[in-house]
């Protein structure tokens, strides 16, 4: 295999592998999401007192600033999650050009060899 086609090909895995690491870390951060809501829902389904961990402990909160700290937090990690949309994106679209790239090296390889 001639030096530019390992290149192409060790392209290929970096992207691959970089994608991989933004779907891992999107997942995490969507079950981070799915927990914060459904805290939200559980402390507007009460009406008793609200606590929130800090550390190792539970703290007596206001139910409505520490419903808006939830609100927040999700925003946060919503936006995060639209930035790791367009990364997916772009390495999926580097991914494929790279693909092709590689496939016309290969097939061009085949061809001289071939030829």
């Amino acid at each position: 295999m001639t030096n530019e086609l390992e290149n192409a090909l060790a392209n290929l895995q970096v992207y691959n592998q970089q994608l991989q690491n933004i779907m891992i870390q999107k997942q995490t951060i969507q079950l981070q999401l799915m927990e914060l809501s459904k805290a939200s829902e559980e402390i507007d389904k009460t009406d008793d007192d609200v606590y929130k961990s800090i550390g190792p402990i539970l703290v007596k909160s206001n139910k409505e600033k520490l419903k808006a700290e939830i609100d927040e937090m999700k925003d946060q990690l919503e936006l995060r999650i639209k930035t790791m949309d367009k990364q997916e994106t772009k390495l999926k679209e580097k991914l494929k050009e790279g693909q092709q790239k590689f496939q016309e090296m290969m097939s061009t390889k085949k061809n001289i060899v071939g030829g």
